[in-house]
């Protein structure tokens, strides 16, 4: 059997209970990852290097933050947070000493080990909230399907779900669970290398020693390289069987095994249930947490829940587009982000600088996604904008419809909008019925307002409503529709 390990991977340290791994910066205790930043990593990584003696608070400075100049203070926090990681489990301070004139020493004596780890997966820094549903289903169905592809809009949290889910399944498979990160990736030709390299292997052997393999591999970001991923996935299914694949992407691969998982925003309120409730609501308490982050001690009171709680429905539940709102509460409080989101997008415009292009901000996001499309998917999801509700494949058709653009094209079109998680489809009803969510749908009205079609389109759209009405309520419509002529 195969050993899997990233190449150049630096020996693990094991101490107590606990196990470093610092080039996956990464401790463990007891197999279970602690939540430490960044510095504090890099701050231990410095002292376990130098076990048994001391390091200046000089040297360490210098080491962690090369290019900043930062006080004494930074580094006591950083201690702090690593001796209370520690403590948790031992009763004490028992590993980092300090001396007022010498600095800090890493006293306990650090056992290498030489095996290699069974996955190469992130610490996971905080709670997975208002999953556990599709969670279940992943554990109880992924180690059933050669290949489960977890789909969704932008800004859902796919890889969060993903990668939690891999968390959990450790145990079932005997070679490890292995992250392929592909969101980097610009060569289709690179896929197989990328995986080769991931795995420790020679790319001209893969397949060959994956054979008789069991392990799980997780494919973030299919949806960039899908022809490429289709192609080793294939290769994998028949060269490896004992392979599990575990893909992220925003369409499914259309493969004939492909066991495909929905993930929808989370969960949101009505702002007029009751106040238990809006605190039980998984979006809510996201936001709540990441604002919490931001504002130590914030405690929204009962209004400000039930403005939580629109601001969550307005976002459609989407994580990042809550972590993206909660940025903005400090400077414009809880009503002024509700106000603004009014103006569509623009207040979600800025977002994570760290983050690759297409997630660093739901607008980004939304981008990536129009711009794969063509010219008449565009067109198409620019003037389904103007339905503030569920629609039906006839009347989407009468609205839309153009000499440039037939009724016979709608049905493709609109089916691969549905696949790209762009338009949703309603599950209620007899009637198949299709919806945008409130983001996608404030994106795409500033399309069709920019080209300057909206007025055209809209009037189509309510003289085929008063000939045809709907058979459910729409909801109320919101100030962006106002502000650009809707009355």
């Amino acid at each position: 059997m195969n050993n899997f390990a990233k190449p150049g991977t630096e020996t693990t340290v094991v101490f107590g209970p606990f196990t470093f791994h610092p080039q996956q910066r990464l401790v463990t205790c007891k197999g279970r990852p602690l939540s430490l930043g960044g510095r504090a990593l890099d701050i231990l990584h410095v002292l376990v290097e130098h076990a048994g003696s001391y390091v200046d608070k000089q040297t360490l400075i210098a080491r962690v933050w090369p290019d900043s100049v930062v006080e004494a203070i930074n580094l006591r926090v950083h201690i702090a947070a690593l001796r209370r990681a520690f403590r948790d489990v031992t009763g004490g301070c028992r590993y980092i000493r300090n001396d007022p004139r010498r600095g800090y020493c890493f006293v306990s004596s650090p056992v290498s080990a030489s095996r290699s780890e069974r996955h190469n997966l992130p610490a996971r820094l905080s709670p997975v909230l208002g999953r556990d549903r599709v969670l279940g289903q992943l554990l109880a169905d992924v180690p059933r399907h050669g290949l489960t592809t977890v789909t969704g809009p932008g800004g859902v949290g796919k890889t969060t779900v993903v990668l939690r889910a891999a968390e959990l399944l450790l145990g079932y498979f005997h070679d490890g669970v292995w992250l392929v990160d592909l969101d980097a990736l610009v060569d289709p030709d690179q896929v197989r290398a990328h995986l080769a390299q991931t795995l420790g292997l020679e790319p001209d052997a893969l397949t060959l020693q994956l054979g008789s393999c069991r392990m799980l591999l997780v494919l973030d970001g299919c949806d960039r390289l899908l022809d490429a991923c289709r192609e080793l996935i294939l290769v994998l299914r028949a060269a490896a069987p004992e392979v599990s694949v575990l893909v992220t992407s925003r369409e499914c691969l259309d493969l004939a095994d492909e066991y495909v998982v929905q993930l929808p925003g989370l969960a949101v309120a009505e702002e007029l249930e009751p106040q238990q409730a809006l605190l039980a609501c998984p979006a809510v308490q996201l936001l709540i947490d990441r604002v919490s982050a931001r504002q130590h001690g914030f405690k929204p009171n009962d209004r400000e829940r039930a403005t939580l709680a629109q601001v969550c429905q307005r976002l459609d539940g989407l994580p990042l587009a809550l972590e993206l709102a909660a940025v903005q509460v400090g400077v414009l409080g809880v009503a002024g982000v509700l106000e603004q989101l009014d103006d569509g997008l623009a207040l979600l415009s800025h977002g994570r600088r760290t983050a690759l292009a297409r997630h660093r901000s739901l607008e980004a996001s939304l981008d990536w996604s129009f711009e794969r499309l063509g010219a008449a998917g565009q067109t198409v999801l620019s003037r389904l904008a103007v339905f503030d509700g569920p629609f039906s494949l006839d009347a989407a058709m009468a609205v839309v419809s153009c000499p440039e653009l037939t009724p016979g094209q709608l049905p493709a079109l609109l089916a691969q909008l549905v696949k790209q998680s762009l338009v949703m489809r309603d599950p209620c009803g007899e009637e198949v019925r299709f919806y945008l969510l409130h983001t996608t749908r404030a994106y795409a009205l500033e399309k069709l307002q920019r080209n300057g079609q909206w007025h055209l389109y809209h009037r189509r759209y309510v003289l085929q409503d008063a000939w045809a009405p709907q058979s459910r309520p729409v909801p109320p419509r919101h100030g962006l529709e106002q502000r650009i002529g809707l009355h």
